[in-house]
């Protein structure tokens, strides 16, 4: 379930707070980066590894509805990304860089777009008809969601 946030402020802090928890979680112990919250899911390495990813991602996404509003765009298989661009064994100091720095540029467009072009729609593939504003808002969700698996994972014994 998405965030919706009531202000163009209130997603800034939101996007700006969960870039540095995550960045927090790019220095655990090697030992935290091998917890998994659940039996059989992701580990905490992998997990900072998809946020990057899937940062890069929605990035592109919302680059194509500023700039093309209307079109359809394609979800991605995050298992096939995790197993093919090998998570367990990627470096997790690149990932932290592109995460960073991607979330700036984030950050930029959500201050100069997320008032003024928010209405702007496409289609999702899977999801169906959204708008500009609810992707900049999945955005956050999608970060605080995985933040709350990664405390899980530590948090355990």
């Amino acid at each position: 379930m998405l965030i919706h946030y009531a202000s163009l402020t209130e997603l800034l802090d939101a996007l700006t707070h969960t870039k540095a928890q995550t960045l927090s979680r790019f220095e655990l112990s090697e030992a935290d980066l091998d917890k998994t919250y659940a039996e059989g899911k992701w580990t905490v390495r992998q997990l900072l590894h998809h946020l990057a990813d899937a940062e890069t991602v929605l990035y592109d996404r919302i680059r194509r509805i500023i700039a093309n509003p209307g079109q359809v765009i394609w979800a991605f298989e995050q298992d096939l990304w995790a197993e093919h661009l090998q998570y367990e064994t990627l470096p997790l100091e690149i990932n932290r860089q592109i995460y960073a720095s991607v979330r700036d540029a984030v950050i930029l467009l959500a201050r100069t777009h997320y008032e003024q072009k928010g209405f702007h729609p496409f289609v999702h593939n899977e999801t169906g008809s959204r708008t500009l504003k609810e992707e900049f808002e999945k955005i956050a969700w999608h970060n605080v969601h995985h933040l709350n698996q990664i405390e899980q994972a530590v948090s355990s014994e």
